[in-house]
């Protein structure tokens, strides 16, 4: 039991922080999205852009890979591979990315033990990986909305799956406040509410409103 007299305003380890996580996008490509039937495919790409300019904007180690590119399911999506041009894809043939060596060895070179991933299809890209990592010793965090099964109960039971296995479930735009955590850290304001402005939806139109009404420093 906890004494109140050491209690302290102190971040929990469980949070993650710019220096903890590293952000693995898993097979956020074409034909991918074609077999998606779980939500909003237009939703799931800006969950995915937001998530990346998230990881962008702290500086967060991140892994991308795709699944046979050049023979089935085409490119990386565009729009996540413009937040990073100078990164290239991890391409494999396995279906588990945990499997491929090319993609451990870049996740173990980012050093970091938390791990937060999003991809498609959520009930094979994201879970064989997931479980995988979490039976390695490692901290998952899945991305629910940045992810995609191909249907509804796909989605939902995979995401059960790793959540009994260890995983927590997280959205975009929770990994990204979890990151910032602070609204007096001026270094990353400006960028953080950029981004909630261009892809958060309400939220973000509610960030310009306070910015247009209260003023330029108006906290999300």
């Amino acid at each position: 039991m906890v004494s109140i007299a050491d209690v302290t305003a102190t971040p929990g380890p469980d949070l993650l922080t710019p220096d903890n996580c590293a952000v693995l996008f898993v097979d956020h490509q074409p034909q991918m999205f074609f077999g998606t039937g779980s939500g909003d495919r237009t939703a799931i790409i800006n969950a995915t852009v937001g998530l990346a300019r998230a990881a962008r904007t702290f500086d967060v180690p991140v892994v991308l890979s795709t699944v046979a590119a050049e023979s089935f399911s085409g490119p990386l999506l565009p729009q996540l591979a413009d937040v990073f041009p100078e990164r290239k894809p991890v391409d494999r043939t396995s279906m588990n990315a945990w499997e491929d060596r090319d993609f451990v060895e870049a996740v173990k070179a980012t050093g970091r033990r938390k791990l937060v991933i999003a991809g498609l299809w959520t009930e094979v890209c994201v879970v064989l990986p997931a479980l995988s990592a979490l039976a390695q010793g490692y901290e998952v965090y899945v991305v629910t909305d940045a992810s995609g099964g191909v249907s509804p109960q796909a989605h939902e039971h995979a995401v059960q799956r790793m959540v009994q296995a260890g995983a927590v479930p997280v959205t975009w735009v929770q990994v990204l406040l979890e990151l910032q955590r602070d609204w007096a850290r001026t270094e990353t304001y400006a960028a953080v509410t950029d981004v909630v402005k261009e892809y958060g939806g309400a939220y973000g139109l509610g960030i310009v409103y306070a910015q247009a009404v209260i003023g330029a420093h108006a906290a999300g």
